[in-house]
């Protein structure tokens, strides 16, 4: 049930991808009947993840579900989206094809819950699909297969009483794997996200890999990542699932990634301001490139389809970063050397020499590289020229006093 490690290539190389959480819930902006998350007058309702308000501000389910007849993005334009997540230096793309409420965003043929029934009436997910291709970003789907609120089989959050293994089989068979067919079929997926974390779960490690078996059936490229049984992932994934904005503290033996936010919520949430700034989430993909993970960097947008302008400016922003300093990026390797703190290292490895790649994440007069370096060292953005010097087996670059003119990640060239 492996795919070749080499189908995985792509991935490894990419760095930099965009998660989008969108659907009913974006319609509520984590606000419902005067309540806004979090809210802890609810007995789960501390948390800041709007797509979750349906069960934590115990929203019922008419007047959730009947959000169908209110979605109509009408200013959906997954070609600005595509473009947006291109200029910010992303190379893949994930949506939420059907989140934990169940709601499809394609013409699914085993559920009326979809947009095909919303005022809006279009599947969402083909143009977005062809815009990827036009801009050449790979994608793929984010797919809840565990949960599922609108069906009256799928399993529920752990306050709610236990759904019967029995009972969840009919969902699994009913909906679950032929939604699944449905979205490798039509599609043609580069990857699908799946998505279990540490609570007690129905995906058995037989389910999991029925779950394997039925996508390597059908595509001989789709990677599956490890969420699909967060606990037990198994042998025959390709890449691992971090936890929600957790980082590793060591290198891991498979391809691996962060998913991401910009703010707290994942989905639109109106009354969420806290946004990262760009340069903190930059640290970020720089601490995974370093240690060969990638960094998928959540967007929400409206419900009328359009991205916040705080998620525009930030993209925007990190898309100029890369721009001077991508290949420091893209392309690369973990040095595998032990640098100081907030100091990261990539390397690449080329026909006509090796460089080396040295994040300085705040100012210092010095770096030490615990490596005795041959060639020269310049600021990549800028071209520089450094003075290093090498004293008992390690390199001192010596580093000017107008090096740090903001708090941007400087980023020094090595060549040997």
């Amino acid at each position: 049930m492996k795919l070749p490690p080499e189908k995985a290539e792509w991935f490894k190389d990419a760095k930099f991808g965009m998660f989008i959480h969108w659907g009913l819930y974006s319609i509520l902006e984590g606000t419902y009947n005067g309540h806004t998350m979090p809210d802890t007058t609810f007995p789960q309702g501390n948390s800041w993840y709007a797509e979750w308000i349906k069960p934590r501000l115990e929203v019922p389910d008419d007047y959730y579900n009947g959000l169908i007849n209110e979605f109509n993005p009408v200013n959906y334009d997954p070609d600005s989206w595509v473009r947006e997540a291109k200029n910010a230096g992303m190379k893949y793309l994930v949506i939420t094809a059907k989140h934990h409420d169940g709601f499809a965003l394609w013409d699914s043929e085993v559920s009326d819950f979809d947009v095909i029934n919303t005022p809006y009436g279009k599947d969402l997910l083909s143009p977005l699909v062809e815009a990827c291709k036009k801009y050449g970003l790979k994608y793929g789907f984010y797919y809840s297969h565990w949960q599922d609120w609108e069906d009256p089989d799928g399993a529920m959050p752990f306050w709610y009483p236990w759904r019967p293994d029995e009972d969840f089989e009919k969902y699994w068979q009913r909906k679950s794997l032929p939604q699944v067919r449905e979205l490798i079929e039509k599609f043609d997926p580069d990857l699908l996200w799946f998505d279990t974390w540490d609570w007690k779960t129905h995906i058995t490690p037989e389910r999991r890999d029925e779950l394997i078996r039925l996508v390597r059936s059908l595509s001989d490229k789709c990677l599956i990542n490890g969420r699909i049984c967060y606990e037990n992932p198994g042998d025959n994934i390709d890449f691992l699932e971090m936890h929600d904005n957790s980082y590793p503290k060591e290198m891991l033996s498979k391809p691996w990634q962060t998913p991401a936010t910009m703010q707290n919520s994942w989905a639109f949430h109106g009354k969420d301001f806290n946004w990262k700034p760009a340069t903190r989430m930059l640290r970020y993909l720089v601490n995974n490139t370093s240690m060969g993970g990638n960094y998928l960097l959540n967007v929400g947008p409206k419900a009328d389809g359009t991205i916040p302008a705080p998620a525009i400016r930030r993209l925007r922003e990190m898309g100029a970063w890369l721009e001077v300093n991508g290949e420091a990026v893209f392309g690369t390797s973990p040095a595998g050397l032990q640098m100081p703190e907030g100091v990261y290292a990539t390397l690449k490895e080329t026909q006509e020499g090796n460089s080396l790649y040295i994040f300085l994440t705040s100012p210092m007069a010095s770096v030490t590289v615990p490596a005795a370096l041959a060639g020269d060292c310049e600021v990549l953005e800028t071209g520089q020229p450094l003075e290093m010097s090498v004293v008992e087996g390690e390199t001192v670059i010596s580093l000017p006093e107008n090096l740090f003119k903001d708090d941007s990640i400087v980023v020094l060239k090595c060549r040997s």
